[in-house]
């Protein structure tokens, strides 16, 4: 395996430049190389939603995605959520308060998923959040609770529910 040359990319706002075999994932830089292990690894096809971070503002599988193919990326994960004094997103506070999160594996990615869509759309309908996180299986809880926390989340980003 020959190394790519140096990858440049932003990390949950943190610049790194990583030296990573030309075969890896973004998956795998992230968890393997930078130490970031929210981003869970499901199937490793694309088809769970548990690998899903923000690359550029849009919601992607890592699993499927080329490390080097993030050379000049902004990268979201769930470790760049909560806000530097420790406080979690709306997103994370509501999936505790509804009971949203089981055993918790799906948990990052379906945050993830719900993040791009609130940053795309501050007010969705209960469709367009079960659209939005179609990608992301979960098979502890259900949906219900999820599509209730993300509904919860919006409100509080909009400062209806928080106090």
């Amino acid at each position: 395996m020959k190394p790519v040359p140096r990858i440049k990319l932003k990390v949950n706002g943190q610049e790194y430049q990583v030296e990573v075999p030309a075969d890896i994932t973004l998956l795998e830089l992230l968890r393997e190389y930078l130490s970031l292990t929210g981003t869970k690894e499901g199937c490793g096809k694309g088809e769970c939603g548990a690998c899903t971070v923000l690359m550029d503002g849009q919601a992607v599988n890592s699993c499927l995605v080329p490390a080097a193919k993030a050379e000049g990326s902004e990268v979201l994960t769930i470790e760049g959520l909560a806000s530097p004094d420790g406080r979690l997103h709306p997103l994370q506070e509501a999936f505790i308060s509804e009971g949203a999160v089981q055993c918790g594996f799906c948990t990052p990615g379906m945050i993830m998923s719900a993040k791009a869509l609130l940053d795309q759309n501050p007010h969705p309908t209960r469709e367009e959040i079960k659209v939005a996180l179609s990608g992301n299986l979960c098979r502890c809880t259900g949906y219900a609770k999820i599509i209730t926390a993300v509904e919860k989340a919006a409100a509080m980003i909009a400062g209806e529910g928080r106090g």
